[in-house]
């Protein structure tokens, strides 16, 4: 199990965003623990790119709880789908995992997830989502574009990265 090293001071999670807001809300209002994974793989990774444990192009994704044994069992569940599990840290810096963020569906290995958690930057985080939406609906907005499965994760790779 690995862990995010060294997250930034300046963007500690006393400055919620709206992502991090709604993920403690949704565990306030169920009066329950919640662990958050499988937000940051796009449904055509996730459905076609999972790989046996050990190979070095398994995609890893994180899992963000505030409780470690949350973390650790939805990091089990994680590993049963066929990706890698990274621990991401508690629902307070779930924020890292969201649109916009360089771990946000990019189908990245476990050596790059933990690199790419601690280079998200929050204040960029919405311009960057909403360029990447901007891109996405003008390209398959206009009815004959059919890019293959992987163009998503390529624009979002050069968007965040």
């Amino acid at each position: 199990m690995q862990r995010v090293g060294a997250l930034r001071q300046t963007e500690s999670s006393s400055h919620p965003t709206d992502s991090t807001v709604e993920s403690l809300s949704v565990a306030e209002q169920l009066g329950r623990p919640v662990a958050k994974a499988w937000n940051a793989i796009g449904s055509a990774s996730f459905a076609r790119k999972a790989k046996p444990e050990g190979a070095l192009d398994r995609i890893a994704i994180p899992v963000a709880a505030d409780r470690p044994r949350d973390r650790e069992i939805t990091m089990a569940l994680v590993k049963e789908t066929g990706l890698d599990a990274f621990d991401a840290g508690s629902l307070a810096d779930s924020w890292r995992q969201q649109p916009g963020a360089p771990a946000y569906c990019t189908d990245l290995t476990q050596a790059e997830i933990g690199v790419a958690l601690d280079a998200a930057n929050r204040g960029r985080l919405p311009k960057r989502r909403d360029l990447g939406v901007a891109v996405m609906q003008e390209r398959l907005g206009d009815g004959t574009t059919n890019p293959d499965e992987d163009w998503g994760v390529r624009l979002i790779r050069v968007i965040n990265m």
